[in-house]
């Protein structure tokens, strides 16, 4: 699923709106997950917080002509990269929630599909592309110092 410009502005739009909530300058605010819900059939897209407070809410209608069984990969390749792209244009730096906090993609009961985004001063989130091939280094190196 490839999304039009205007939805994926719309996706970032209502992501600020839901950070939104967070930069005033009081106390920091204690959120272990922003919770990102992707509907298929209604389109709709809800951001929640820990205790299931809406944040914001979206209408994407191209997500409700989409046909295909891959929905929910498509949403999290998607939010995923507009997440890291908003990261990298500094989106969260001013946030008043203590870190680490993550973004995660939600199915409709409210079950994590995905981690998203994690955010932290001194955190590294691993995915599978870093992982590769790292068990059999590990393999290696340990049968290389039981040889010694």
């Amino acid at each position: 699923m490839k999304l039009s410009q205007p939805s994926l502005s719309l996706l970032e739009e209502t992501i600020k709106q839901a950070i939104g909530k967070y930069t005033c300058g009081c106390e920091q605010t204690v959120v272990t997950d922003i919770h990102l819900q992707a509907n298929q059939s209604s389109g709709e897209f809800f951001i929640f917080d820990d205790d299931d407070k809406e944040l914001a809410n979206a209408t994407i209608e191209e997500w409700m002509t989409y046909e295909g069984d891959d929905f929910y990969e498509n949403m999290e390749r998607i939010l995923s990269n507009l997440l890291c792209n908003m990261k990298n244009q500094s989106d969260f730096d001013k946030l008043t929630i203590m870190k680490p906090f993550s973004f995660v993609l939600v199915d409709d009961d409210k079950e994590t599909i995905a981690e998203l985004l994690l955010l932290d001063d001194d955190t590294l989130l691993v995915n599978e592309e870093l992982l590769k091939g790292l068990d059999e280094e590990l393999d290696a190196f340990l049968k290389d110092l039981l040889e010694k």
